[in-house]
């Protein structure tokens, strides 16, 4: 009898085990169900999500309602030029060459661009312009200013001639907000003949000297006609840049020159881009922004020892160890009595601007990145091409060279000569000096360049553009175009000043002009790198 009761009472407990058993193993198969589910819903959710676009619109698609957000306050166009939906662009036809590779691919490395605002609420800090001589084409100078663009440069003063002049370039300029362009007009070389500038002895040793220090001055009276600009634009800082020239803000907390100066301290006044020099691979290239990435780095950006140590395998037996200009370009702090110093620095009329130069952020100067740069500078100047006659016409060595070898060589031998001079074609000396660190790689403006061409910008500003300019523009831009052309060397180094110099000084007379002692600070002009010798590589 016990042992029977003792069967009865074990019958319930074994019941309640096999039935919390059960449900246990319930739980658990609903959970393993549920762990199964739940990644395949979502990776549904996100392919369903992608087919769609993720609600996120393509800025070349999207309609223009969406974009009228970017325009700047203000502004009388509705949608930021170059952001428009690309269907719905006129149907006008643009022969110009400029659009040559400018245009649209179908595929897209930066594809979202409704976050790029370039610039143009009234809040953002500090106001920065940038200006520049040019008689280049649209297939570079669109690039440029959309590059700075993105960089956070809102204003741009184009000072123009020659091909940047014609008709069918500036229509496009003057089409962009925040962009003033400005021609070489008679009735500016005669407003900038009564300049302070010539009563003063800090550029008056380039005076009268023809291509490259005529340039210079041109390029410096119109620096100080920007300053009037940028102070009436409600600019903070001012750059000088030509347009072959990218600003690398590297050492900023986001790739962006506005936040690269917005940490400059207050009392800075000036502050010094180093540059580096496009370093090309290839004897072929035709869009230096987007086909080349290796620059040699400057002076001031490395150390002593592997500089001079390093010198003669980074010349190649060219006379320096730049090509071309090796002391960089600045920007400075609008303020009263600045005035430009060259085309490379600023000064002030009151003081001695308080500068300093950057340790990582660089000015990327594309110089002779092109085949065709070789006779294109031989033909924007009449010189002879002699020793004697090239001192007289260009400040640095390699550009007199260069300048000889385009107007006494043939062809073949001009490329084989820039092989020799300019291409670095071996393999084994570029990977020496990447790994010692005198060459660098830098992808950055590329893959922005590259990305706003994809995206249909260029393309789209070209394609909005007026088809029409007014008739003083017009006469302006021809006036303009014609006033670059190569003239005799009697004539040429006077032309942008005026008829005489008679006239000129008579003319700057009527200027009462106020001297101080930081007046005398002289023009920095485009200067090599330190050189190597026997006395240093001692030392």
């Amino acid at each position: 009898m016990p042992s029977h009761h003792h069967h009865h009472r074990s019958t319930p407990l074994l019941s309640a085990t096999a039935a919390s058993s059960s449900s246990s193993q319930s739980f658990v198969s609903k959970l393993l169900l549920l762990l199964t589910l739940l990644p395949l819903s979502l990776a549904a959710l996100a392919f369903v999500l992608q087919w769609r676009g993720g609600g996120v619109s393509d800025p070349t698609i999207a309609t223009s309602a969406a974009y009228s957000r970017w325009a700047p306050r203000g502004s009388h166009h509705e949608i930021f030029p170059g952001m428009e939906t690309f269907s719905s662009l006129s149907p006008k036809s643009h022969s110009s060459s400029d659009c040559i590779n400018l245009g649209r691919t179908s595929s897209h490395s930066l594809p979202y661009y409704g976050d790029w605002k370039f610039g143009f609420e009234v809040n953002l800090r500090p106001k920065i312009c940038i200006t520049t001589s040019t008689s280049a084409g649209l297939e570079q100078i669109l690039p440029w200013m959309f590059y700075h663009r993105v960089l956070g440069v809102t204003n741009f003063f184009l000072f123009v001639e020659g091909h940047a002049a014609s008709p069918n370039v500036s229509k496009v300029l003057e089409s962009l907000p925040g962009v003033k362009v400005v021609y070489r007009t008679k009735e500016l070389e005669e407003q900038q003949a009564k300049s302070r500038i010539w009563n003063e002895t800090w550029l008056s040793s380039f005076f009268y000297k023809p291509c490259n220090y005529e340039l210079f001055v041109k390029q410096s009276l119109n620096m100080e006609m920007a300053i009037v600009m940028a102070r009436d634009a409600r600019m903070e800082w001012i750059l000088h840049l030509d347009t072959d020239e990218l600003i690398h803000p590297a050492g900023a907390s986001e790739y962006s020159l506005r936040q690269l100066l917005l940490d400059v301290p207050s009392n800075v006044d000036m502050v010094i881009f180093p540059n580096y020099e496009s370093s090309v691979e290839r004897d072929d290239i035709k869009d230096p922004f987007t086909e080349v990435s290796m620059f040699k780095k400057n002076y001031d950006h490395l150390p002593k020892d592997t500089y001079f140590g390093m010198y003669k395998e980074s010349t190649r037996g060219n006379p320096n160890y730049f090509l071309t200009y090796g002391n960089g370009k600045a920007a400075a702090r609008i303020q009263d009595h600045l005035r430009p110093n060259g085309a490379h620095r600023w000064h002030n009329y009151m003081k001695t601007p308080n500068e300093i130069k950057l340790e990582e952020a660089a000015v990327l100067h594309y110089t002779y990145a092109k085949f065709s740069d070789l006779t294109s500078r031989r033909d924007r100047c009449g010189c002879k091409p002699t020793k004697d006659d090239v001192k007289r016409c260009f400040m640095l060595e390699f550009d007199r060279a260069a300048f000889i070898i385009a107007s006494t060589q043939t062809e073949e031998e001009m490329l084989n000569w820039y092989r020799e001079r300019v291409v670095w074609g071996d393999k084994d000396l570029r990977l020496k000096l990447l790994r010692k660190g005198i060459l660098t790689r830098i992808y950055a403006p590329m893959a922005i360049i590259q990305g706003l061409r994809e995206s249909g910008v260029f393309s789209s500003v070209i394609a909005n553009a007026p088809t029409t300019i007014s008739k003083d523009k017009f006469l302006a831009s021809i006036d303009s175009s014609n006033s670059s052309r190569v003239v005799s060397p009697t004539t040429h180094a006077s032309r942008k000043i005026g008829r005489s110099r008679q006239q000129q000084t008579s003319a700057r007379k009527v200027l009462e002009i106020e001297t101080n002692a930081t007046d005398e600070a002289a023009a920095v002009p485009p200067l090599s790198p330190p050189a190597w010798t026997m006395t240093t590589f001692e030392q």
